[in-house]
C-alpha cells in the first residue's frame, strides 16, 4: 500500500506494520554524531485520537481515525491530520513527506525555543528559505 517512490527526497520507510507506519527523514544526517538522533524528523501514521501519542493507549473504538503526525523531536510535532482509512492516511503521509522535502513546512513555528543550528541544517537539506 505504501509507495516508497511517492515519498519526498530523503524520506525512507523505517517501519511499516498493519497498525502503524513510520517514515524517517535523512537518518544518515540525524544519526547521533552529526545531529542528535532525537532530532530525526519522522512521520507517524497511526490510528487514534488527535491528543494521543503514537505509542499510547491501544483501546481505541473501531471507528477511530487514522492520524498522520510529523515529529521533529519527541515533544515537538505538527498537529496531526485525520483520515478515515489507512490508505488515505498513507497518501497524506506521502504528500506531507514531499512538502517537507520541498521546504514547504515551516518547522520553526513548531518550536517554543529555537534551535538555530538545527534549523540551518534543515533549511540546507530541504531548500527552505
Amino acid at each position: 500500500m505504501l509507495d516508497e517512490s511517492a515519498l519526498g527526497d530523503g524520506w525512507e520507510v523505517w517501519n511499516a506494520e498493519e497498525s502503524r507506519v513510520i517514515l524517517a527523514y535523512r537518518p544518515d544526517v540525524f544519526n547521533g554524531s552529526d545531529f542528535p538522533s532525537a532530532c530525526l524528523p519522522t512521520i507517524y501514521v497511526t490510528r487514534g485520537r488527535r491528543t494521543r501519542r503514537p505509542e499510547g493507549n491501544r483501546n481505541l473504538p473501531p471507528d477511530a481515525p487514522w492520524m498522520v503526525t510529523l515529529y521533529l523531536e519527541p515533544e515537538v510535532n505538527r498537529a496531526p491530520d485525520a483520515y478515515d482509512s489507512i490508505g488515505e492516511a498513507i497518501e497524506g503521509a506521502e504528500a506531507l513527506s514531499r512538502r517537507f522535502a520541498a521546504g514547504e513546512i515551516d518547522y520553526r513555528d513548531l518550536y517554543q525555543v529555537p534551535r538555530e543550528a538545527y534549523f540551518e541544517k534543515l533549511d540546507d537539506l530541504t531548500g527552505h528559505e
